[in-house]
């Protein structure tokens, strides 16, 4: 399984340093690349910024619902995070565990 990312110019940049060799990055219409990303069966973990979650709104809600693979994890872009931004791996931690993740 690979490591993905859909995200900006900048963010990628830190991904490839990372060594994140799948780098998906949005020029227009972010739900073309969406759909050409779920498409793919190899990917294990794709990482998405916060910004661009928010663009998809109700696609990746619905994803995550019908798919447990590739797990989905949102990062900050380099402008840090979104105020109010649900995480929703913290949110499956706390459902799950009963306690709060926080930094």
């Amino acid at each position: 399984m690979k490591l993905a990312a859909l995200c900006d110019n900048d963010t990628a940049v830190g991904m490839r340093l990372a060594g994140v060799s799948e780098l998906f990055i949005p020029n227009g219409d972010t739900i073309d690349i969406w759909n050409q990303i779920t498409e793919k069966e190899d990917i294990g973990i794709l990482f998405v910024t916060e910004k661009i979650a928010e663009d998809l709104g109700k696609y990746l809600k619905e994803f995550r619902i019908r798919n447990n693979i590739p797990i989905i994890v949102e990062i900050p872009n380099k402008k840090g995070r979104i105020k109010d931004h649900v995480d929703f791996v913290s949110h499956l931690i706390k459902k799950a565990v009963g306690i709060e993740v926080k930094k």
